[in-house]
């Protein structure tokens, strides 16, 4: 449990109580905490250095067993991931030290020039994201998470700011969701296991879901999707979730690539690294799990949320490089590369969520690229957009989550890459480089006249090893981007 508090800290007995330091100035206006640390910038090895820690015990102004004070750096360096990842940090260890209740004292907004909604945003989110930990499949349960932490603030903060707590946790709880999808195995959430999944939640927030099964995918015409799923003996499923809050005239369509496994088909990826080939949903994930939590927050205007869901595999059966396959749209796609296989999925479903929902914004997340990867790294997403508004939305809701993101260009010139002799056109370009920006384009082409974004998750959207906030595994990266993000629509 993780709440906002008042305390006395002479008669509060906690565990342990964290003080966050900043190095070259007091953030701090408490009398007890400014002089405890005074007391602990007396011992050289700590100074308030950025993720420097010191502990002391059994001291007598508090009533706390111990005290763990944690570097912040310096004032002009300090911002919301600062607080967050220091948050994050401390929490992991007090996993480690097995602590069940710690205060974590909240500087003064001022003090560090921010918003103290800022403030508090950060170091819940950092709190909430940070106590998080994956052992589903693990017999021995080495860690658990800390069972009580207390944010101290003043008395009439914690009425102040007792909504934007829940909002934090709603929101936070969306990420724990779509990084647990993500990390889950291939074999625990083969297509129709993970629309099971999905609808269950769904339901549980009162959401209207559609599921079209094997069926309803040929009877509609959805060509592209059967395509990349004719190789799998796992049945493909497109998942449509709508929150419809009344008198909403605003629509919005979040697509989310769920391939729940990627051999690459009959173009079959190298086997390093292909066991990380799960993580292929987390578009998915990330639109399911934003559905959700816009329902609990009973967000104001229409969203829907459509994911089509595919294992793609090499078999008998299996798509081949060269076959042309016809579209919902209508168009005729040549496979040049049948390792090309989210961008079919994800033209389908763009072109029925325009038909049956005409919105106002259509947005697509997904793992698409590892040109993306090689061009932003391993934290940075993609995003490409004609609509220069939605794109500086988009790179503002990152800015301030630090899901973050950079815009990518979307030039004309380079829809000649993947022209096709025989087709409309070919899911794959005639060169190597810019292939983000070529998929990118290859989408734009069934977007029509919607105002549209996509977004290349592939990079930030799994982590090979734990960083401040986040385990090894999914990451939940876009639900907190797309939750602050429906608020700027």
């Amino acid at each position: 449990m993780i709440h906002l508090k008042s305390v006395d800290l002479k008669k509060e007995k906690v565990a342990a109580l964290v003080i966050p330091v900043c190095e070259d100035k007091t953030v701090f206006d408490d009398k007890i905490i400014m002089s405890l640390i005074r007391n602990a910038k007396k011992i050289k090895e700590f100074q308030g250095n950025k993720n420097d820690e010191v502990t002391f015990y059994d001291l007598t102004e508090v009533k706390a067993e111990r005290v763990i004070f944690i570097g912040l750096g310096k004032l002009e360096k300090i911002d919301g991931e600062t607080m967050r990842a220091a948050t994050g940090n401390v929490v992991k260890a007090l996993i480690k030290k097995k602590l069940s209740n710690v205060l974590i004292a909240v500087p003064v907004a001022k003090k560090i020039n921010m918003e103290m909604t800022s403030v508090l945003e950060a170091m819940l989110e950092g709190a909430y994201l940070g106590n998080h930990i994956f052992d589903k499949y693990k017999k021995e349960k080495k860690h658990h998470p800390v069972k009580q932490i207390n944010f101290l603030v003043k008395p009439d903060e914690t009425r102040k700011y007792s909504r934007l707590s829940s909002r934090v946790h709603t929101i936070c709880h969306g990420s724990i969701l779509a990084r647990e999808w993500v990390s889950t195995p291939s074999n625990d959430k083969r297509p129709e296991r993970f629309a099971r999944s999905i609808v269950a939640r769904a339901k549980k927030e009162n959401l209207k879901v559609t599921v079209l099964g094997e069926k309803e995918l040929k009877q509609k015409k959805l060509g592209a999707i059967m395509a990349v799923a004719a190789g799998s003996r796992s049945k493909p499923r497109m998942v449509i979730l709508e929150h419809n809050p009344k008198r909403s005239k605003k629509a919005v369509v979040l697509v989310g690539k769920g391939v729940t496994f990627d051999s690459g088909g009959i173009n079959l990826k190298p086997s390093s690294g292909m066991e990380e080939m799960k993580l292929d949903m987390s578009g998915a994930a990330a639109v399911a799990a934003t559905l959700i939590t816009a329902a609990k927050l009973n967000s104001g205007f229409r969203v829907i949320g459509i994911l089509p869901i595919v294992e793609n595999m090499p078999s008998g059966n299996a798509s081949r490089p060269g076959d042309i396959i016809k579209t919902y749209d209508g168009k005729t796609v040549e496979i040049g590369n049948t390792d090309a296989e989210g961008r079919l999925i994800l033209i389908d479903a763009i072109s029925y969520g325009i038909e049956k929902y005409k919105p106002q914004t259509l947005i697509d997340m997904a793992t698409l690229t590892g040109a993306c990867v090689v061009a932003l790294g391993e934290k940075i997403a993609g995003t490409f957009s004609f609509d220069d508004k939605l794109a500086e939305d988009i790179i503002l809701s990152g800015q301030k989550t630090h899901e973050r993101c950079w815009r990518l260009p979307l030039p004309e010139d380079y829809k000649e890459l993947f022209k096709s002799d025989f087709a409309d056109m070919n899911n794959m370009g005639s060169t190597r480089y810019g292939g983000a920006i070529t998929a990118a384009l290859f989408l734009s082409e069934f977007v029509k006249d919607t105002r549209w974004a996509h977004i290349d998750i592939a990079g930030p959207a799994y982590a090979k090893k734990e960083s401040a906030y986040c385990g090894p595994g999914g990451t939940g990266f876009g639900v907190r981007l797309l939750c602050d993000l429906l608020d700027r629509l």
